[in-house]
């Protein structure tokens, strides 16, 4: 069998669409249909349904997908260790400004000739079929049960704040109470941090608002988003401490109680690289001088990181 096949297939597997497959691939979708179809004669198994209108895996794709991923990163794996070559590291820091793209920063400190590549996803929730497909190696997210391939590190304990446009009453305030926010508009989902994870969390934290998830608007991305959003509607925006400075808009943190969001550094247990290890010195030196683990008296964490042991 070719690795070749392999790697259509898990593109069109992951995509679920010929067409993104194709440029993904860089291939023509009429030739990347064919060698699907090649490859389901060689197994002799269908392992795509298709339709005018979805692609869908079989109960036999399903289980090739996880073993092809497998392959494919040994495979690769071995090919650059017989070359001799160094690998660069891919990270997904989130959104640019937030705690893990400053964790990246400070591991090119401490290892200034391994080239790190930064990828802006949307966090763990998205990540685990590309790091165990090998085109990711480090991601940062919430705690989440992990594969028995996946590791991962607490972070930073990371303090809630709110955006408010500079002119909004609340902007006056050097730190929002969270009971001001009743009433108020007050919106989680807008802002390069609003990641699945960070959506399951800010949920818990506003409970008391009878706040409903599926009313939401869809996600804001990117800070002239971000910055018209809040313009337009001159209601606070959920942040972190880290969000980037907004224009027109200013910071405050959230009190009454602290509340605090969980980050964690997920990677392949397989990963042996001098990155990794940078990016663990980072963390080690970050949490000792910045207090990033400290939980102060009263604060709130989301479950189930608020149950587990400290």
């Amino acid at each position: 069998m070719e690795f070749r096949l392999l790697r259509y297939f898990v593109a069109v597997a992951e995509e679920l669409h010929f067409s993104r497959a194709a440029q993904r691939l860089f291939v023509a979708q009429q030739a990347l249909s064919r060698d699907i179809r090649r490859l389901e004669e060689r197994l002799g198994v269908r392992l795509l349904d298709r339709t005018t209108r979805r692609v869908a895996l079989t109960p036999a794709g399903a289980v090739l997908l996880t073993r092809a991923r497998e392959l494919l990163a040994h495979f690769d794996a071995t090919v650059r260790e017989l070359r001799g070559e160094r690998r660069s590291l891919t990270v997904d820091v989130v959104g640019p400004g937030l705690t893990p793209e400053l964790v990246l920063a400070a591991a090119r400190q401490h290892a200034p000739d391994v080239e790190f590549f930064a990828r802006f996803h949307s966090g763990y929730e998205a990540a685990p079929p590309m790091l165990l497909a090998g085109r990711l190696d480090v991601t940062f997210g919430r705690h989440h049960p992990l594969s028995d391939r996946l590791r991962q590190r607490t972070v930073r304990r990371e303090p809630f704040a709110v955006l408010v446009s500079e002119h909004h009453p609340l902007a006056r305030l050097d730190a929002v109470p969270l009971a001001s926010l009743r009433d108020t508009g007050l919106c989680f989902r807008a802002g390069n941090h609003a990641t699945p994870g960070w959506e399951h969390a800010a949920v818990q934290l506003l409970a008391p608002f009878g706040i409903d998830p599926t009313d939401a608007h869809p996600h804001v991305y990117g800070l002239d988003e971000l910055a018209r959003h809040i313009h337009d509607r001159n209601a606070p925006v959920l942040a972190m401490t880290t969000q980037p400075a907004v224009p027109g808009a200013v910071l405050r943190p959230l009190v009454e109680p602290v509340a605090l969001f969980p980050w964690s550094m997920i990677w392949d247990a397989g990963t042996n690289h001098p990155g990794l290890q940078a990016l663990h010195q980072a963390i080690d030196q970050l949490t000792a001088t910045n207090h990033w683990l400290r939980i102060p008296d009263g604060a709130w964490l989301p479950e189930p990181e608020a149950s587990q042991p400290r």
